[in-house]
């Protein structure tokens, strides 16, 4: 075993000249270098659909490569010694689907209308999370895009799109990170939509899975079972070993293809507190960082349940604040099953610190896992080191029925207070897809498995999963919950509005609101620090902070149905609101001298240094 945890990084080029070490890269004049990482396996050929097959040279350190003349276009596969074959683990597109062979592809054939792109600060995102498949593929969502510009959205996320069995997943189940799904398009199609948006002045981020591999279409056990971990296992089977520098290469050079090969400007790493080895988050962002240089802007955000504070000055830029999601929707919703009840108790304290600092769990005991101490100290951190969300695929998606905040009893007046808190405080604001247009409709788990076994598990165990819930104690409602590999299932969840009057309003509401964090907030954020903030009431709160250029930004916001004292009121120079509402201003500012903040209200307020 090779364990130097920097020996896979260290070098940008393998003996070949090329940048990447796995798959199948076009040499020129039709030449293709071809490379796997097969331990287990004493000798591999290549399969060149038509042709005879190619023994591929074993090196000492596992892998086995061949050159040959194969022109983009060509399909191949892998042969191993027991006679079966299998794909490319690092097919950049698949002749299909999964299990299908996979395809010469030369990135460098695509011509970018764009190319003096070189991004936009992290400052200025705002987040838009799309399921491309709901969109309509990368196509239908690149017809969106002029849409979501005029609206104020800075940078797209698109959820997974690493190939997955069949054409309908989430994209957490995929199991060939190099090749985007072609139930979404070709590796052109995903080019067009990137240099689409960058033509509109906007980024794009992609959302990568390297915590496992989906339970359809992986064959990595086959020839190269050092890949996993024998000794743990994550929620999702056997842990990935990255203790080996083969694989720490293998995805640090993926994350590295992603964000040159189709120049996206920012990847969001999923759940890494289920990557077994912490070294290779800050070696993999360096590694990065040096590779694509300084002439472009790129930006790494982590999901990480550990609150893991010490790897935001460790190469990335931020990570999802779910604290801030779960005490919000506790307010909103008033629910405190599962994990929202670590967040029942003192609800504004805990929305109050996670303005001023980031993370409510900070090493603290979590009531939810058993009393488990979670979190570091963030408290120091600058406020765009987190991103601020009321819903996303998760929050939504992993309820068992798939409802939004809508559709969950939550006032309007509310909903609307609460999404001018999340977009005119300093953190980098999300928008899941459907939000800006007030969608009802759910977002469900969906998938398209092959297998029936497959599919009678995952449905069965997302069954099991609610069962222990209050409204799912009995089997009927247990029955109720859609079957993931139902079509119905996915076609329920494209986002679609009620109303289009109402949808229309909700799309002049974010507008209004993004334009005022563009003029007020963005210009001033890089560096900002809190002041300090502190709970009016468990549904209420005021923060302050100050900005880069020295002046002060004050939130006031009640999510309650009672107005509630506020003395900060008192002491807030009325020209400095440049926000209050949802309610006319006028009516909202008229609260300022009694010293009461009205029920379901969020006031903005922006005080020049010395002013």
């Amino acid at each position: 075993m090779n364990t130097g945890p920097s020996a896979a990084l260290s070098r940008k080029e393998d003996a070949g000249g090329q940048l990447y070490g796995f798959g199948a890269v076009p040499l020129g004049g039709g030449d293709t270098r071809f490379r796997l990482w097969a331990p287990g396996a004493r000798e591999v050929a290549l399969l060149i659909r038509g042709q005879e097959p190619r023994p591929m040279t074993a090196t000492h350190d596992g892998f086995h490569e061949l050159v040959c003349q194969a022109p983009a276009g060509t399909l191949y596969r892998f042969g191993l010694p027991d006679g079966s074959s299998v794909p490319d683990p690092a097919s950049r597109m698949q002749d299909g689907d999964v299990h299908d062979a996979s395809i010469v592809c030369d990135s460098a054939s695509y011509s970018w209308q764009c190319g003096h792109w070189r991004g936009r600060p992290w400052t200025e995102a705002v987040l838009y999370e799309a399921h491309c498949g709901l969109a309509g593929g990368f196509d239908g969502l690149r017809a969106r895009l002029p849409e979501l510009a005029r609206l104020g959205i800075t940078a797209v996320e698109l959820m997974p799109v690493a190939d997955f069995p069949g054409p309908r997943n989430w994209g957490y189940d995929g199991v060939l990170p190099y090749a985007p799904d072609r139930a979404y398009g070709t590796p052109d199609d995903l080019r067009r939509l990137i240099d689409a948006a960058h033509g509109l002045h906007m980024m794009v981020f992609l959302d990568v899975v390297y915590n496992h591999f989906g339970p359809d279409g992986n064959y990595l056990s086959s020839y190269a079972p050092e890949f996993f971990r024998t000794d743990l296992d994550t929620p999702w089977g056997p842990a990935i070993d990255f203790r080996r520098s083969e694989v720490r290469r293998f995805f640090a050079e993926n994350a590295l293809y992603w964000l040159r090969e189709y120049r996206f400007d920012g990847l969001r790493l999923d759940a890494v507190h289920a990557i077994s080895d912490r070294s290779w988050l800050p070696e993999m962002a360096a590694f990065v960082r040096r590779s694509i240089g300084p002439n472009r802007q790129v930006h790494l955000v982590l999901e990480n349940d550990d609150n893991a504070a010490s790897l935001l000055e460790q190469g990335f830029d931020a990570q999802w604040n779910d604290d801030a999601h779960h005490v919000l929707h506790h307010v909103l919703t008033g629910e405190r099953s599962g994990y929202y009840a670590s967040y029942a108790d003192d609800a504004g304290g805990m929305l109050a610190r996670a303005l001023a600092e980031g993370f409510v769990f900070q090493g603290q005991a979590d009531p939810h896992r058993q009393g488990r101490l979670r979190g570091e100290p963030s408290a120091g951190l600058s406020p765009e080191h987190f991103v601020f969300f009321l819903q996303n695929h998760d929050q939504v998606g992993n309820r068992a029925l798939g409802e939004r905040l809508i559709s969950l009893g939550v006032r309007q007046k509310a909903l609307r207070a609460a999404v001018a808190l999340q977009l005119l405080v300093p953190q980098i604001p999300l928008v899941f897809m459907g939000e800006e247009q007030g969608a009802s409709t759910p977002f469900l788990y969906f998938t398209s498995h092959t297998r029936p076994e497959l599919a009678r598990a995952v449905r069965d165990g997302r069954r099991r999963e609610f069962a222990g819930f209050p409204g799912f104690a009995d089997a009927h409602a247990l029955q109720g919950i859609p079957d993931p590999n139902d079509p119905d299932t996915w076609r329920r969840s494209r986002p679609q509005a009620d109303d289009e009057a109402a949808a229309e309003a909700w799309r002049r509401w974010y507008e209004q609101l993004l334009a005022l964090r563009r003029e007020y907030v963005v210009p001033r954020l890089r560096g900002a620090r809190s002041m300090g903030a502190r709970a009016l009431g468990p549904s209420a709160v005021c923060a302050t902070w100050k900005m880069d250029d020295g002046a002060r930004l004050t939130i006031l916001c009640n999510l309650g149905d009672e107005a509630c004292e506020c003395t900060e009121l008192a002491g807030l120079p009325p020209d400095a609101v440049f926000f209050s509402g949802p309610e006319d201003s006028g009516e909202a500012r008229a609260f300022l001298q009694p010293g009461r903040l009205p029920a379901h209200c969020t006031i903005a307020a922006l005080e020049s240094e010395g002013g």
